[in-house]
């Protein structure tokens, strides 16, 4: 098993002297953090998709055992809310082809308006090439239902299990060989880092769910105060204890 661990995002001013040595130009910042995690998701994505051309200038920058997620568009997610997806996905897998053998998984996080509607999200997740590692993360209670978990089970999508506040705000389901893990905000002080005793409880629901050969993605989103990189080196030293191999962190 693999344990991919890192953060959403690397462009964050406030991690220069954590993350970043004090004069180290932002634009080598990727150069940087690449050299420490092994692993990001990219989370602007959301809200403007990046060219080609950007996507494969990441490539470039990049390790060869560096692996990116994609947070899909807004545009698909919460404007056309899975309506009509085949442009926008196409469009979407078009632009990430661009990493080439970097390209890790596809998040589509659903607005937390959006009620439950598995036509819809079958509908979507066929769009997908072949092949395509597609993370679902619904934010409305009316989701958790067995026949939405059956869309994902079929069509071998993973059910991202995100954290708020220290707890699952999703069930466990295990939907598919592979795992995605969102942390968005935990308790302890300062805010929003999260305390080890809930990063151990963490890692050891991985650990009892996913075993050898399969793959783990998990991202730290509570950005502010460079608590995303501190959080991600906790967790992954609370990974090994659990004996779960992570990625490389700082």
């Amino acid at each position: 098993m693999t344990l991919f661990v890192g953060t959403s995002g690397w462009q964050y001013k406030d991690w220069r002297g954590v993350l970043y040595p004090a004069g180290c130009p932002a634009r080598l910042w990727l150069e940087e953090y690449a050299a420490r995690f092994a692993t990001v998701e990219i989370n602007n994505a959301f809200y403007r998709l990046p060219t080609r051309e950007t996507f494969e200038s990441w490539r470039e920058r990049t390790p060869p055992d560096f692996v990116v997620a994609v947070k899909a568009s807004r545009y698909l997610s919460h404007i056309k809310r899975l309506r009509d997806p085949e442009e926008p996905v196409r469009r979407l897998m078009s632009h990430a082809a661009g990493l080439g053998d970097r390209l890790g998984p596809v998040l589509l996080q659903l607005p937390p308006t959006l009620r439950a509607d598995t036509e819809l999200l079958d509908t979507c997740l066929s769009c997908f090439p072949a092949g395509t590692r597609v993370a679902v993360e619904p934010r409305h209670d009316s989701w958790w239902t067995p026949e939405v978990r059956e869309v994902l089970e079929s069509r071998g999508a993973a059910l991202c299990w995100a954290d708020v506040r220290s707890r699952p705000a999703t069930p466990l389901w295990r939907t598919t060989d592979w795992g995605y893990v969102r942390f968005h905000v935990g308790r302890a002080r300062a805010w929003p880092h999260y305390g080890l005793q809930s990063l151990k409880s963490w890692a050891e629901r991985i650990a009892d769910t996913w075993s050898e050969g399969e793959d783990v993605f998990a991202f730290f989103n509570n950005d502010p105060n460079a608590a995303a990189v501190k959080d991600a080196v906790l967790f992954a030293r609370a990974a090994e204890r659990a004996g779960l191999p992570p990625t490389r962190t700082p």
